[in-house]
């Protein structure tokens, strides 16, 4: 059974850091495409930022570009994604998704994953 857990949200204020972690259980991330996404209350969810499976691209939302990294530790099966200068419209549920054999152009879109996470709430204080 294929479990992805996110982990890591909470409460910061503008400007501030958080590292969120999704952890996989039952697939090798390495094998996959892991991307985040995000939902903010009366929102759509969108496209945050995607590393394509081990040694592939990192791609990012023009929102978050040089102000959010993802990385990979494949050892324990985790994925990142670190963000930096905050801000509140940043504020949402982050969820964690994989998939296999997704394209470039149909990253960013949500039908394509396979698995999700059940969401970790990020709130950044103005």
């Amino acid at each position: 059974q294929v479990q992805l857990v996110e982990s890591g949200g909470g409460l910061v204020q503008s400007g501030g850091s958080l590292r969120l972690s999704c952890a996989a259980s039952g697939l090798t991330s390495d094998t996959y495409t892991v991307a985040w996404f995000r939902q903010a209350p009366g929102k759509v969810r969108e496209f945050v930022a995607a590393s394509r499976r081990s040694g592939g691209t990192t791609h990012f939302a023009d929102s978050v570009k040089g102000r959010f990294t993802i990385s990979r530790d494949n050892a324990k099966n985790t994925v990142y994604l670190q963000m930096e200068s905050l801000k509140p419209e940043d504020t949402a549920v982050y969820y964690c998704a994989a998939g296999r054999g997704i394209i470039l152009s149909s990253l960013f879109a949500d039908r394509h994953y396979d698995y999700w996470g059940q969401g970790t709430q990020v709130t950044v204080s103005s």
